[in-house]
C-alpha cells in the first residue's frame, strides 16, 4: 500500500513538473567520453612502462 502510494505521488509531480532535473543526454556523453578518455590515457602509460620496464630499472 506504501509503495503504491509513493509511486502514485511520483507520477503526479511528475506530471506537474515535467522538467524534475533529470540527467540529460548530453551529460551522459560527456561522462563517457571523459572515463573512456581517462582508460586510454591509463592504458597507454601502463603499455609504455611496461614497454621500458627493462631499461627503467637501472634507474
Amino acid at each position: 500500500m506504501r509503495l503504491t502510494s509513493r509511486v502514485r505521488e511520483g507520477l503526479q509531480e511528475a506530471a506537474r513538473r515535467p522538467d524534475r532535473g533529470d540527467i540529460s543526454t548530453t551529460t551522459v556523453i560527456i561522462w563517457v567520453a571523459a572515463v573512456t578518455g581517462a582508460v586510454l590515457i591509463a592504458g597507454t602509460i601502463a603499455v609504455v612502462i611496461a614497454k621500458y620496464n627493462g631499461k627503467l630499472n637501472g634507474l
